[in-house]
């Protein structure tokens, strides 16, 4: 495949005015190519143009990024649904799951713009955070626009009204219309899976609205009953957290059952569960589920479970939770290797630019682009296939290079003007085109 079929391809999925296209098509072409780091500077030698080009680009066009990243999701989601064989292939009662979860955009000042010290379990972190909304279709990720976190400071600074991350994420979802992204559907085959940290009465609220289920991992204090304490006490009395309640129901046995891993050698793990109907405080009736590996050479912690669907299985449940792996899959990519932490810029509004550029990148990428080989999953492995087609766009200039008049002559010059530009840069501008230098 050539150089300028890919670039093309990649226009046309962009709906931006004919300006701006050439520079977005640029960027997102670096961001898809394998490299040491995806920072401004690097844009500017992959593009043989200047680090301010980029800089106003993305301080001045974060409203661009984000309705593409949109219209991005909305197509990938309409492709994949015409196809949906259901989670896991069928073995689960639901068709797509809605997967939340928080990542953080590491930086090292809190002197930047909307910067903020957050408490990352294992120690604080400096940086912005994210709060990611992802679809899971055929069991594959498609990204939705994410939800920027705004420290007190930078909401007073801009006059926008503060909310918690939780309150935001009630609010996205309320909001949020599935028929814009998938067309016509059932939403009880809607389920949203998301970890303990989203334990929130508003949350969960927001979802029965839009009749989804859910299946989400309880705080050790959130309050619970039985179906039979609940009928037996008032309604605003009693109630334990999840882990007295489990305690004081020792007489529910664990039963055993077998999960599919994420990945690894072995196929298969077990796990130990108890199943309770009961209420959760300040919501209804759900399931209530306590599981832990049955290998005691394994995390022996103990993790509950909370589930608004009643005709689900105690294995449907787990199975349904293990899926929410895929957003962690999804961090861990955009991050290793589209440079979701490389950015450097000081205003947020560039910052805002970059991460929703980073994942329209990560949407193209698996979008199967045309020539790319059937079957290729890994990122590593899309990504040496875009910088095999900048390889020979960059060959295909020198062979026309060499056709010309004092071809030999001409290259001699190209080449030194692009040695002197960057003599320790593994990218060369050769013939003012990017290439990689191997």
């Amino acid at each position: 495949m050539n150089y300028s079929k890919f670039s093309r391809w990649i226009s046309n999925q962009i709906k931006v005015s004919k300006r701006l296209k050439p520079v977005i098509t640029i960027y997102l072409i670096f961001l898809m190519a394998s490299s040491r780091t995806h920072t401004l500077t690097a844009a500017a030698r992959f593009s043989g143009s200047s680090k301010s080009r980029f800089h106003y680009f993305l301080n001045n066009n974060a409203d661009k990024a984000v309705y593409t990243l949109g219209e991005l999701s909305k197509k990938q989601a309409r492709q994949f649904f015409k196809i949906n064989k259901g989670l896991s292939t069928g073995k689960l009662p639901w068709n797509i799951a809605i997967l939340i979860d928080a990542t953080f955009l590491n930086r090292s000042s809190l002197h930047t713009d909307n910067s903020k010290r957050f408490n990352h379990g294992k120690g604080f972190v400096v940086g912005h955070q994210w709060t990611n909304i992802v679809l899971l279709i055929n069991d594959k990720v498609i990204p939705l626009p994410p939800i920027a976190f705004y420290t007190k400071k930078y909401c007073k600074q801009n006059g926008i009204e503060y909310q918690t991350e939780n309150t935001q994420v009630a609010q996205y979802l309320s909001q949020l219309s599935l028929e814009d992204y998938i067309g016509a559907h059932d939403p009880e085959k809607v389920v949203v899976l998301a970890d303990s940290g989203y334990d929130d009465q508003k949350i969960q609220k927001a979802i029965a609205a839009k009749h989804w289920k859910f299946i989400i991992a309880l705080k050790s204090t959130r309050g619970v009953k039985t179906q039979k304490a609940y009928l037996n006490t008032k309604k605003t009395e009693d109630w334990n957290s999840v882990t007295v309640t489990f305690k004081n129901n020792r007489k529910i046995g664990w039963k055993t059952i077998r999960a599919p891993k994420n990945g690894g050698k072995n196929k298969w793990m077990e796990f130990r569960v108890r199943q309770i109907t009961g209420y959760l405080k300040n919501f209804g009736k759900a399931q209530l589920i306590c599981s832990q590996f049955k290998t005691k050479s394994k995390n022996g912690k103990r993790k509950h479970l909370a589930c608004n669907d009643l005709k689900a299985t105690p294995r449907q449940i787990i199975i349904g939770y293990r899926l929410r792996w895929a957003i962690e899959i999804f961090h861990k990519e955009i991050k290793m290797f589209l440079g979701f932490e490389d950015v450097s810029a000081k205003y947020f509004s560039s910052v805002i630019s970059h991460v929703h550029w980073v994942y329209c990148a990560y949407i193209l990428l698996n979008s199967s682009p045309p020539g790319f080989a059937f079957g290729v999953k890994s990122m590593a492995q899309k990504q040496l296939m875009v910088n095999k087609i900048i390889e020979n766009k960059g060959l295909s200039a020198v062979n026309q290079l060499l056709t010309q008049a004092k071809g030999t002559q001409r290259l001699k010059t190209h080449i030194q003007k692009a040695l002197n530009y960057s003599s320790s840069s593994k990218l060369l501008v050769l013939c003012g085109l990017p290439v990689l230098y191997l």
